[in-house]
């Protein structure tokens, strides 16, 4: 799972972030009411619109609930206790993850 943001764009709908995620936009409403991290503007309809920032935090959120089986209240405390720390890591993982599919890529084109 990576999400290409774009430089140009400085909100996401709550749909295009679902999609970007293969997952219920209810889920991504969920995790906005539960992780204090998530801080999307809300705009006259009341719709949900998410910053980069926030984007980055759901990357973390879903990396820590979805792909490493934390549970939520053990995600919540791994972000609170080392948040930087985390996110350091997080960010390493994902140009590895990046690095590795434009190495597959060449393989392929040999």
């Amino acid at each position: 799972m990576h999400i290409e943001l774009s430089k140009d764009k400085r909100y996401y709908s709550i749909g295009e972030v679902a999609k970007a995620f293969n997952v219920n936009a209810s889920l991504i409403r969920f995790w906005d009411s539960e992780f204090d991290i998530l801080k999307p503007k809300k705009n006259a309809k009341g719709n949900r619109m998410f910053t980069p920032e926030d984007i980055t935090n759901l990357q973390l959120i879903y990396h820590l609930v979805k792909e490493r089986g934390f549970t939520l209240e053990g995600a919540k405390t791994h972000l609170k206790e080392g948040q930087k720390k985390t996110l350091d890591k997080f960010e390493i993982i994902r140009k590895l993850e990046t690095i590795k599919t434009q190495l597959n890529e060449i393989k392929n084109e040999l």
